[in-house]
């Protein structure tokens, strides 16, 4: 694996879907680079800070999202000349996202008032009012010829099936929760999936006419649906819940064929595999001589000393996997605080491989670990144990590679072949979060304000040699 050098940036990045380029935001400017060199193609300056990026479905243009000044910059990469502003008014900006076709915009205005479709090609709007949520809530259909919008009036919810293209009322139809959290469309476009707040443990089924096809519920009384996933295939849809359980029903009886628990020890054995972060030690370098160190633990003594000096830098931390055979694993485990909100507990995270062979999902009263589950065989597969809270876990979106991140300097990487610990080779770099290159030899690694690139050999290079 091999690293770039270090590069500014101030939150949004985003790769082309090609995979051949790469946008940041660095405060007002937009920087576009070569996805295999880095070097800079294209410099465009916005009005205000960007507080949000994306890419056109084409790669052909990008939208920068000033939320300060309610306004929307469009740049295009083939002919930087191009120049389109969109002023969403004094109703504001607090999200804005392509249409599947790349050539619409969708614009959120403040307080949920409305959301805006803004054609680049007719130059007119349309406008949705009382959309129910700012980033979730909208989800399209994977032909690109449908969105469906939760919205909500007189305290009742409703999903607006409406034409991606010119943004026309196609039907309403009101749903059974008290609360809509998110819909999100089938990889098939036959169902949408919607779900209720975590108040109460609501999964319902509808078909883009508006019949309700099945409902799920797994239990009552208790916080319910934390987290909510299609697989890639259409064939399963996962459930994360605040009982540390993640539940797969299937698309034919929506009814779970498969729950899995996070327990807080593990048995290891031959269809599980534990791995387990191991650090070999800090090692703090001198500055200067250390004369008269005749011994080791003299040496020792004078390094713990100079630790606490001015004069002592420390070197970076080794660290590997272990495969732990233990009859037992403890996975480490946080009680959440009772007196504050939005209790640390739950399946946070659920990522499918896009084989949908594979689920990883994070407890968020387990912080530290990721569990890995096979479809096949409806069984635990690898657990990953990291010494700091996970920040990140994405799957390479060509194969059933996943990245993991944690604060730290390192980057894990689990495939069904095995697990390993990669450092990054930079100085005070902590990685938070991972974006894949969509052809998957390749991903972003973010710090705070500051990004490389990791380049890797896709997995069927490794398998033609």
């Amino acid at each position: 694996m091999d690293f770039s050098e270090t590069y500014k940036h101030s939150g949004p990045c985003a790769w082309s879907p090609n995979g051949r380029m790469l946008a940041t935001a660095v405060d007002f400017r937009l920087v576009v680079r070569d996805a295999d060199s880095l070097q800079v193609l294209q410099l465009f300056s916005c009005l205000d800070k960007i507080n949000q990026i994306e890419w056109a479905s084409d790669s052909t243009y990008i939208l920068c999202a000033l939320y300060k000044r309610s306004l929307i910059q469009v740049w295009s990469v083939a002919q930087p000349e191009w120049i389109c502003k969109i002023d969403n008014g004094p109703a504001g900006l607090v999200h804005a996202r392509w249409c599947p076709d790349g050539r619409g915009i969708l614009a959120t205005s403040s307080f949920q008032l409305k959301i805006t479709f803004w054609s680049l090609v007719t130059k007119h709007s349309e406008s949705l009012q009382w959309p129910k949520l700012v980033m979730r809530g909208v989800s399209f259909s994977h032909d690109g010829k449908f969105a469906a919008v939760a919205t909500r009036r007189d305290c009742k919810d409703f999903v607006n099936i409406l034409t991606s293209e010119s943004w026309e009322l196609v039907t309403r139809f009101e749903v059974g929760t008290a609360d809509l959290a998110d819909l999100a469309w089938a990889p098939d476009d036959g169902s949408i999936a919607v779900w209720d707040s975590i108040l109460d443990y609501k999964m319902l089924i509808y078909s883009p006419d508006g019949r309700l096809t099945a409902q799920y519920s797994a239990y009552e009384n208790a916080l319910g649906i934390k987290t909510a996933s299609w697989s890639p295939s259409g064939q399963f849809l996962a459930i994360g819940s605040f009982d540390q359980t993640a539940r797969v029903l299937n698309h034919l009886t929506w009814r779970p064929f498969g729950e899995f628990i996070h327990t807080p020890t593990i048995r290891p054995n031959g269809a599980v595999a534990v791995y387990r972060e191991l650090e070999e030690g800090r090692h703090v370098v001198l500055e200067g001589r250390a004369e008269g160190l005749t011994n080791g633990m003299q040496f020792r003594e004078a390094a713990a000393a100079a630790a606490d000096a001015q004069g002592a830098r420390e070197g970076p931390t080794k660290a590997r996997y272990e495969v732990v055979d233990e009859q037992v694993v403890a996975v480490p485990n946080r009680k959440p605080e009772p007196d504050k909100p939005n209790p640390k507990q739950g399946i946070g995270l659920l990522e499918w491989s896009p084989d949908s062979q594979y689920l990883a999902t994070r407890n968020d009263s387990m912080p530290t670990a990721v569990w890995v589950w096979s479809m096949p065989s409806l069984e635990l597969t690898a657990v990953l144990i990291q010494k700091e809270p996970v920040k990140a876990a994405t799957w390479d979106p060509t194969s059933a590679r996943l990245a993991i991140v944690t604060g730290t300097a390192r980057v894990f990487l689990w495939a069904p072949d095995g697990a390993s610990c990669v450092h990054v080779p930079l100085a005070d770099f902590h990685a938070v979060g991972l974006r894949w290159n969509p052809a998957g030899n390749a991903f972003v690694l973010l710090d705070k304000d500051t990004f490389c690139c990791a380049f890797v050999p896709r997995t069927d290079e490794y398998e033609g040699h």
